[in-house]
């Protein structure tokens, strides 16, 4: 371009010139049309970085009715906030939810795209996120549930906001989500624990008002039945190290002899194994332990847990990928994506 045309506020003229396109094909770009052959958009994105174009987000949004930006709700928690119990502390201490935030902004980056991040873990915090939505400042929602009574997903969706839910809701509700096949990844653990010839085996499940809890559990107790094992001790805890030491500690004082063990997440079998070790019980030539999500809990201590993967970051950018689908085509169908949990063994089992 002339030094002329840099001196003054570059147009869509200019990038259109620049990518040998049409004004209209550049304005289509620009405003995320997905109908766009993808080599015409690599060209004008690439003029738009050699002019040093500007959209005007303000007179887009005008035009598109778009924000540009997608909420990520973590929602469901109504524990009260004290000193000795910080909502949102507490939540962000799982890694979990780190690689659910990792995985929107990687979905969202190449597109130019705003996650605003909200916590929505008291009633008061959900009517604020709900108006704050309401008022038209993200175009969609992706909502992360921590609990089974949450109200937040049939608020979106009696409010039409475009939401998809990570995790299946429930009670049937029409929002897309994406999903785990929780269920198998509790057969997983039992097929791994039963082939290592472990038959006095236990479980300590998340919260069985969570329909992943439930799933992971039910799919253990099965698999188990199916290899002869019907009497099978569990205990519930929350997914956090301390309900795992809790829960491994009332198994040793009522199964003394156990010699496997399936945890609902890496968190809770990171506390059962620190449990162990204080009992001078042996992993896994003693007892084998397994846990769930492979997320950094399950490499931080040792031994390494073995662990059933849930690809939580793929899941989540998904999750993106699903709301910019319903936001393209609005009136589409609710969709369940579900992803398949695999095996990672290390030292653990």
């Amino acid at each position: 371009m002339s030094s002329e045309a840099l001196k003054r506020a570059t147009t869509l003229e200019d990038v259109a010139r620049v990518a040998g396109v049409s004004r209209a094909t550049v304005s289509r770009v620009i405003n995320g049309v997905r109908n766009v052959d993808p080599a015409i958009q690599d060209a004008v994105r690439q003029a738009i970085s050699r002019t040093g174009y500007v959209p005007n987000s303000a007179a887009r949004s005008l035009v598109t009715r778009r924000t540009g930006a997608l909420a990520l709700v973590i929602s469901g928690s109504d524990a009260p906030e004290t000193p000795d119990h910080h909502v949102g502390g507490e939540i962000f201490a799982d890694p979990f939810f780190g690689r659910v935030v990792s995985g929107v902004f990687t979905g969202l980056r190449p597109l130019d795209l705003h996650p605003v991040l909200m916590l929505a873990d008291s009633a008061e915090a959900r009517d604020k996120a709900l108006t704050y939505l309401r008022q038209g400042n993200a175009d969609g929602a992706m909502v992360v549930s921590t609990h089974s009574r949450d109200p937040l997903p049939a608020q979106l969706l009696a409010a039409g906001i475009p939401t998809v839910l990570f995790g299946r809701p429930p009670t049937p509700l029409s929002l897309s989500c994406v999903d785990l096949d929780n269920r198998e990844g509790g057969r997983i653990a039992a097929d791994h624990l039963h082939a290592r010839g472990r038959h006095r085996v236990a479980a300590i499940s998340g919260p069985l008002g969570v329909r992943a809890a439930r799933d992971r559990l039910s799919g253990f107790r099965e698999a188990m039945a199916d290899h002869g094992i019907h009497q099978l001790p569990h205990v519930e805890g929350d997914f956090t190290r301390e309900d795992g030491e809790r829960a491994m500690a009332s198994l040793l004082r009522r199964y003394p002899d156990l010699d496997g063990v399936f945890a609902a997440n890496d968190l809770m079998a990171q506390g059962a194994l620190a449990v162990l070790a204080e009992h001078r019980r042996r992993v896994p030539e003693d007892i084998a332990v397994i846990g769930f999500d492979d997320s950094s809990a399950a490499t931080a201590g040792r031994p390494h847990l073995t662990t059933v993967r849930q690809p939580v970051e793929e899941m989540a950018a998904e999750m993106t990928r699903v709301l910019l689908d319903h936001l393209a085509r609005p009136g589409r169908a609710a969709t369940t994506v579900l992803f398949e949990p695999t095996l990672i063994e290390r030292q653990s089992a």
